[in-house]
């Protein structure tokens, strides 16, 4: 596991509206050989084929198209929508795999945040890997098929959207943290002050969790950042400028240390998607570790000294950590729920509890489950 690099970035005092929070991200030089650009699609609904058999269906806001040939030349950003539910009366697009080189040599389309999400759902995904008989035929046979998590578009999180329209982009701006009542939403970086003026807009459009969406629209308007300079000391422009600029690096300094600390400090896994000469494409998921800090899914590229070029991540929820860690403890002990329930400190009776409670009852044999547990004698 390892973390995420910032290097190279650095925040400008934060913009508020309501309850939501901009900090920009800016870069004193853009990121060399690699490109983020614009296409628009209509809504629609369709699938990813991502291999084996399996479909991946979801809302898709938008995907981008990475250009590392150096020239400057086209590269693209879309939005469209991916579903599959049986009500669906909008057009179908159908997509292969998540990541696909494009035609060109040095282009390759991605569903952003969906990279992320695809890892997730598939944590486990294949089910049980021993026959114990607590299982079900159904959890033996096709693992957590199907599975789904609950999400919201941007549109839909009380004040982001008027904060994103109303609010400044700074000169050399190339990412922003979105905060909802102070709390890390989500993170976007790209290469380009240009790539970013055109995505901006797109960060409506994007994926937010449960929690995101909460604050959004049950969270109080958060204070304002207010630089204080004492005159006694401002004597000239230059002193003047100079007080400025400490209040900035204040900021900074306050920002990188309390409001994205566990974002930046979190140790992530890793899988890398696609390799782009110099660049690396990959997602990431965190420890699932239990405690009430914050932990975020993504993707990121990073340039060959591991510094991020471009970064989006995806805010997860407490329950949706729950799962997380649950699934883990339950593969660590090669779904044994027995050595599970001892591992966690917990009995039996609560370890069926926090799988049905997680929406994973469908995995277990009812009958099975409820003879052991009274041979346990169990309160």
């Amino acid at each position: 596991m390892t973390r995420i690099d910032l290097t190279g970035l650095e925040t400008r005092p934060a913009q508020v509206w309501g309850g939501i929070r901009l900090v920009p991200l800016v870069r004193e030089r853009p990121v060399e050989g690699l490109r983020l650009r614009h296409e628009v699609y209509g809504a629609e609904y369709g699938s990813v084929d991502v291999g084996d058999g399996t479909r991946y269906t979801s809302y898709v806001p938008h995907g981008f198209v990475a250009d590392w040939s150096g020239d400057g030349g086209q590269s693209a950003t879309y939005g469209t929508q991916l579903g599959g539910g049986a009500a669906c009366c909008m057009p179908v697009r159908r997509h292969h795999r998540m990541a696909k080189r494009r035609h060109a040599e040095n282009r390759l389309r991605f569903l952003p945040l969906h990279l992320a999400l695809e890892g997730y759902l598939a944590l486990h995904f294949g089910g049980p890997s021993m026959v114990w008989e607590e299982w079900s035929q159904q959890a033996l046979r096709e693992g957590l098929s199907p599975r789904a998590e609950d999400a919201y578009a941007g549109w839909e999180v009380r004040g982001l959207a008027e904060a994103l329209r109303a609010f400044e982009i700074h000169p050399g701006q190339c990412g922003v943290m979105v905060y909802a009542s102070d709390a890390l939403a989500a993170a976007f970086v790209v290469p380009h002050p240009d790539d970013y003026r055109a995505l901006h807009p797109s960060l409506v459009q994007d994926l937010y969790g449960e929690l995101v969406h909460q604050y959004g629209w049950f969270g109080a308007p958060v204070p304002e950042f207010g630089a204080r300079v004492r005159d006694a000391y401002v004597d000239s422009l230059a002193d003047l400028r100079a007080a400025a600029r400490a209040q900035e690096t204040a900021w900074a300094a306050s920002h990188g240390s309390l409001m994205a600390r566990d974002l930046l400090e979190t140790p992530y896994a890793f899988e890398r998607v696609y390799r782009m000469d110099s660049f690396a494409l990959y997602r990431f998921l965190p420890p699932f570790q239990r405690g009430g800090r914050e932990q975020h899914i993504g993707e990121l590229i990073t340039d060959h000294k591991g510094r991020a070029a471009y970064l989006k991540t995806f805010r997860l929820s407490e329950n949706q950590i729950r799962r997380g860690h649950l699934l883990r403890r339950l593969a660590d002990c090669d779904w044994h729920l027995e050595r599970t329930a001892k591992a966690m400190g917990t009995g039996y009776r609560e370890l069926v509890r926090r799988i049905e409670a997680a929406g994973f009852e469908s995995l277990l044999n009812a009958h099975v489950v409820a003879r052991r547990a009274a041979a346990l004698r169990e309160p």
